[in-house]
């Protein structure tokens, strides 16, 4: 039994020797760690790993490829291994009229970059600065707007202080609002939203239309009706709209050329007078 102890004894290692061996493993797994990762730089680091070509692809209308390669390829540093792909997406996003840029690396001093560019839905006016541009998804973005005075779009005149979300709500009720006017075979060149949350619209017709304060479906209804018994008057008067107030509770004021009357929405028109 003696012997048993004596052998356990023995064949226990002191546990400073333990920590001495532990730490002689780690420092060996560094040393190959700094070499493997200095091996790594210096491949890296190497001129056939420098990026040195870049394919781009997209639906581009507004930006040319070619210019695009030249402008960015420069302010695109690193190589294969060390070049930033977030920082690659940043330089191409701040080129005009590019919305998103998704850059991937392609072995072995490649770039791989697919772009989107916006797509211009409405001028965005407001008193703070310039004008700026909406595109489809309802997001405002600084461009040349010389770029699209070829196109037919609307103005959306904001509020004072507008936020983001006030121009994708804003382009929401453009859209619905369309639909709504149609009959009218009018298009809508403004629409505002006034700072106490006010909407109206100008029309190409040169009518402009007070459509007033509530929720979305609360101020469509009330333009749906308008719409619906406008032609009531138009027929009786034989004139064109130049201007509708639909923000009383049982009616709307209507100037037609040459007169003004009042509508109540119940029945024909309640009062007319010659415009002074």
């Amino acid at each position: 039994m003696n012997a048993a102890a004596a052998l356990h004894t023995t064949a226990e290692m002191p546990q400073d020797i333990r920590w001495m061996n532990a730490a002689t493993v780690a420092l060996v797994a560094i040393a190959i760690g700094l070499v493997v990762a200095s091996v790594l730089t210096l491949l890296a680091r190497q001129p056939v790993f420098a990026i040195r070509q870049m394919t781009l692809e997209g639906d581009l209308q507004r930006n040319n490829l070619a210019t695009v390669r030249a402008n960015v390829l420069p302010r695109v540093a690193g190589s294969y291994f060390q070049v930033d792909l977030r920082q690659a997406r940043d330089v191409f996003e701040s080129v005009p009229w590019v919305r998103h840029a998704l850059v991937q690396r392609v072995w072995p001093n490649q770039l791989h970059v697919t772009l989107e560019e916006h797509r211009p839905a409405a001028y965005w006016r407001h008193a703070e600065r310039d004008d700026q541009l909406v595109n489809v998804q309802g997001e405002v973005f600084d461009a040349n707007v010389g770029d699209v005075e070829d196109q037919p779009l609307p103005v959306l005149h904001a509020p004072s202080n507008a936020t983001a979300d006030q121009a994708r709500q804003m382009l929401d009720m453009l859209g619905r609002l369309k639909p709504v006017l149609a009959p009218l075979d009018a298009e809508i060149l403004t629409l505002r939203l006034s700072d106490h949350g006010s909407w109206s619209v100008a029309l190409d017709t040169d009518a402009t239309i007070e459509l007033g304060r509530g929720e979305v479906d609360e101020v469509l209804e009330r333009t749906q009706r308008f719409v619906r018994t406008l032609p009531q008057l138009q027929r009786q008067y034989g004139q064109p709209l130049a201007y509708a107030d639909l923000r009383y509770p049982k009616g709307y004021a209507v100037k037609l050329r040459g007169l003004t009357t009042f509508q109540d929405v119940s029945g024909m028109p309640a009062a007319g007078k010659p415009r002074q």
